[in-house]
């Protein structure tokens, strides 16, 4: 089969194109921004791209047309997909049909943590021999890819995915996750998000009850039990095995805490086993447990799920240690949503004592772009010695509220930039050696890891063109 897929650079829908490129298929794609990593990732595949939406794509005749969720009304190939009647497919409604039937499927949903949740599993499974095939929202830095069909010369049963709740398509405004009809399904957490779209912490949770509909009787959720939202899910209806992770009874699973990051695992109160590991964080705690609970569904035993753990080397972008200069480390993260942000924070801050953090946060998801949650930010920065805040003053990423008001709690430990330059040279006017310099976003950011990095080692100092707001 021949397909064109529209949207093609998207992480998921790049992750769609490689595997069905593997499968076999004929793959080209169009993006309105088809630059690296992704475009030199897919072409590498042998992936055929081309820039922009020309109705003129119609040409290469393919099979079938399949639609990301960037494509709306009005885009011109696709009007002309439209009035041709030519035929299409969602990105995920394509997935479940052609790559995760006749698999076992392992879903992992939830507002965070899917990524690091996801490539843990995945891990876990590989190490028990199960060469898994899966789709994960990030790099697994224990794989150094963000897909694959399944392990190299095997055909496996069984495949991992991050199950996003964000909607499917222009056409289909469920969310993706009801497409991949999983087996196991992880519920991380549950909160309010994607303003964009959901008006309400309650829309979510109807979304989530639409994929507990689709576990089968045999299928087995694995359920966050601190997270009330879920316990809203599952009061109506749930038709598969539960088991629930974070209780504080002995039900389910559950942890103690040892010294530094180490922690026991305990199943109906039974001890488990230990996990040592360099990972930090309560969050990184209960995405291991919901990890190893769904692995044991596969058959995984718990004890080899805890030893696999500890070779666990985390995600691209997750606490991710880009470059030391002069004892200043820079490390990227990506943490957006205040939640993220307050538990990302925290787990730096208990791992390094009483160094300093200097947080730097863009908030660019289209949530945090409509000051939805602005509100929160000051607190999800409590912990942080110096806060900047950056927000663009124009183009697609612009916030449509005042960064350094929403700040202002902060007193003056925060300020607020709306061009790199000057946030880089206030950054590096202020750090320190031992610094922690932990930068958050969900996009690139316009390179500022690099270029604090070169700042701080005096290679490129940017001059200050405007004061700081």
């Amino acid at each position: 089969m021949h397909i064109h897929i529209l949207g093609i650079c998207g992480t998921f829908m790049g992750g769609l194109a490689v595997l069905a490129k593997e499968a076999g298929h004929k793959v080209t794609g169009c993006d309105a921004n088809v630059y690296p990593p992704m475009s030199t990732q897919l072409q590498a595949q042998g992936i055929e791209l081309t820039e922009g939406y020309g109705p003129e794509q119609i040409h290469l005749q393919p099979d079938l047309f399949v639609i990301g969720n960037v494509i709306s009304r009005g885009n011109p190939l696709m009007e002309e997909i439209l009035n041709r009647g030519l035929p299409y497919i969602s990105g995920p409604q394509w997935m479940g049909d052609h790559i995760l039937r006749d698999r076992w499927v392992l879903a992992v949903a939830g507002t965070h943590g899917k990524t690091t949740t996801s490539a843990m599993l995945a891990w876990i499974l590989e190490s028990a021999g199960y060469a898994p095939g899966f789709l994960i929202g990030g790099v697994p830095l224990n794989f150094g890819i963000s897909a694959r069909l399944s392990g190299a010369g095997q055909q496996s049963d069984f495949f991992v995915i991050e199950a996003d709740e964000y909607d499917t398509a222009f056409f289909d405004k469920r969310s993706k996750f009801v497409h991949y009809h999983s087996k196991t399904t992880v519920l991380n957490n549950l909160e309010f998000d994607h303003a964009d779209i959901f008006a309400d912490v309650g829309a979510i949770e109807t979304q989530f009850h639409h994929l507990v509909r689709t576990v089968p009787g045999v299928g087995r959720l694995i359920v966050n039990a601190q997270e009330p939202s879920l316990q809203n899910v599952l009061k109506r209806g749930c038709w598969s095995e539960k088991e629930f992770f974070g209780s504080e009874t002995e039900q389910g699973w559950s942890l103690k805490l040892q010294d530094g990051e180490d922690f026991e695992v305990y199943f109906d109160g039974s001890l488990q086993g230990t996990v040592r590991w360099q990972l930090n964080g309560a969050h990184n705690r209960m995405n291991a447990l919901a990890a190893i609970a769904a692995a044991r569904h596969v058959g995984v035993a718990p004890a080899l799920a805890i030893e696999a753990l500890a070779q666990f080397v985390n995600v691209k972008r997750r606490m991710e240690v880009r470059g030391v200069v002069n004892d200043i480390t820079v490390l990227d993260d990506f943490a957006h949503h205040p939640t993220a942000v307050t538990t990302t924070v925290e787990g730096l801050r208990r791992k390094i004592g009483q160094g300093r953090i200097l947080a730097v946060l863009e908030p660019r998801s289209n949530t945090m772009k409509l000051g939805t949650m602005k509100q929160a930010l000051p607190g999800s920065l409590a912990q942080a010695d110096l806060v900047f805040g950056y927000g663009a003053s124009t183009g697609k990423d612009a916030l449509g509220w005042d960064l350094g008001e929403a700040l202002s709690p902060l007193g003056n430990k925060a300020s607020a930039y709306s061009d790199i330059p000057s946030l880089v040279a206030s950054i590096v006017k202020a750090a320190q050696p031992g610094d922690h310099v932990l930068v958050m976003s969900n996009g690139g950011f316009g390179g500022v890891h690099q270029k604090l990095l070169d700042a701080l080692a005096g290679q490129a100092i940017p001059a200050i063109p405007a004061a700081a707001k």
